[in-house]
This record gives structure tokens, sequence and C-alpha cells, in this order.
């Protein structure tokens, strides 16, 4: 029998980004120079040994999460490690599925945090393991039982939770068209449409949410490990735990003006513990 270590290749750099590691180092090292930090320490300042990577579910059926069959994730920094003493505690639930090595190398949605991750956390990489999690189309109540059992991680100092999401996509070619005139061009009804769940989110109560997506149907692709996460926070709230959430940054990919154009919106956000 072999103990080599089973990998998840870095399947999306050299098309998604680039495969070189030294020029991802420093492509990331610009972006992240220019990136203002929040007005409070968040959890990521305290130098996390464990990051959690809550990412939606894009090419497989899923009513529930995931875990991965790897050892390590590679990219082109550094290989992580997927923390195997976690991932035996949620195994041991019966809530999770088992994704293969094709789904989750076909899957972006861990992948593109990686780098970020990795790159962040260089000067801990010996003592750094990652707990990625595929989430499925879970049920209102299955977001609920997900949140809680992930809401005793979430409060743990030495955990990271990174949640991957991004907003609105609209345009034909994603079935997504909503408009409203009120608001004036295109790309202005969807940063009112995006800023309005924005809003909701940083309440961090689920329910809102939930009613929300019910109402305009946007399509946020992480919106079930958003609503994951929600329920985590609910959960600590109630024993008395105090944290804020608040949205650092908002973009489009392009400004739709007329019904051939498209877009994506991304938004980036914050937990603070208090």
């Amino acid at each position: 029998m072999s103990n080599r270590a089973l990998c998840r290749e870095a399947s999306h750099a050299g098309s998604w980004y680039t495969a070189s590691g030294p020029q991802l180092s420093a492509q990331l090292e610009g972006w992240l120079s220019q990136a203002q930090t929040s007005k409070r320490p968040a959890r990521a300042i305290i130098a996390p040994r464990r990051v959690f990577i809550l990412g939606p579910s894009h090419h497989v059926a899923l009513s529930r999460c995931a875990l991965s069959t790897v050892d390590l994730y590679r990219t082109p920094l550094y290989d992580l490690h997927v923390d195997q003493k976690v991932y035996g505690e949620l195994w041991k639930t019966g809530m999770f599925e088992r994704m293969s090595l094709q789904t989750d190398e076909d899957e972006h949605s861990i992948e593109m945090h990686l780098p970020y991750t990795a790159k962040i956390m260089e000067s801990h990489k010996d003592d750094l393991t990652i707990v990625p999690v595929l989430v499925g189309a879970l049920s209102e109540s299955k977001e609920q039982e997900f949140g809680k059992l992930f809401s005793k991680y979430l409060g743990d100092p030495s955990n990271l939770f990174v949640i991957s999401s991004d907003f609105c996509h609209w345009g034909q070619r994603f079935r997504y068209t909503y408009y409203d005139e009120s608001q004036g061009e295109i790309y202005r009804s969807i940063e009112n449409l995006d800023k309005m769940g924005m809003n909701i989110v940083e309440q961090l109560d689920p329910v809102p949410f939930g009613n929300y997506l019910k109402k305009y149907h946007n399509t946020i692709c992480g919106r079930h490990p958003i609503g994951v996460l929600l329920n985590a926070a609910t959960e600590l709230q109630k024993n008395g735990v105090n944290m804020s959430f608040s949205f650092l940054n908002y973009a489009q990919s392009s400004q739709c003006r007329n019904w051939q154009d498209s877009s994506v919106s991304y938004a980036a956000g914050a937990l603070v513990v208090h």
C-alpha cells in the first residue's frame, strides 16, 4: 500500500489565474497592498491556524454539503493541507457526502480563494490547515442544521471562515434580467438590488435574507454558504457572542446599459467578533 498523499491539482491555474508561483505571488502582493484594512481587527489578523472555505456547487446536484477525498490542495505558491481531524469530526455527524476528485477539480468556488489564503498565511504555512466544504442547494432547515454545526468552529478564534460567492449574475445568458426602471441605467438597478441584499446580510439574520431571495430571486451563487454563515452567527448570538458583519467593497464586471449586456457583481465583507 502506498502512503502517498492524495492531491487536488490547481485545475484552474493557467486559465482563470496564472500558474506561475512568482507571478501569482507578485500579483497578490499588489492587490493586497491596495486593500483597505477594516476599522477593527478581523479574525484573519489574529493569525488563525485553520481556514474553513465554504463554496457553492456549480456542477453537481447536492442536497447536502460534501467533503473532499484528498489530503492536499495544490496552489502555485505551496500545498495546503486538509485538516483531517476536523474532517473526521464532520464526517462522523452523518450530514456530509464525499465529492469525487473529478467534482473537486471541476469546481472553482473553493479553489479561487486558495491563492489568497496561501499568500496571506504564508508566514504561518507550517501550522496552517484548510477545511474545504462544497455546499449544495440546501433547504432553509438544512442551512439551519449546518449553521448550528459550524457555529462551534466559527466561535473558535483559531479558525477563519471564507464564504465563496459572487453577487448578481445579470443578463440573458444567466436567464436573469430583473430591472427596476426607477433606478435609471440597468447597472444602477443591479447595484441597488445587490446592496439591498448586502444590507440584509449585514443584519446577520437568515430569515430576511431568505425572504429577499424569494422575492427577487437574485442570482447570488453563494446564497447557501451565506445562509449557513448567517445561521451559524445566529446560533452564536443566542449564546451571547457579540459580532458584526460589514461589506467593505463592491464592484461589477461591466456596466449593463442594454438587454444584450451581461455582468457579474462582486462583494467583499468581513465578520468581526467583538
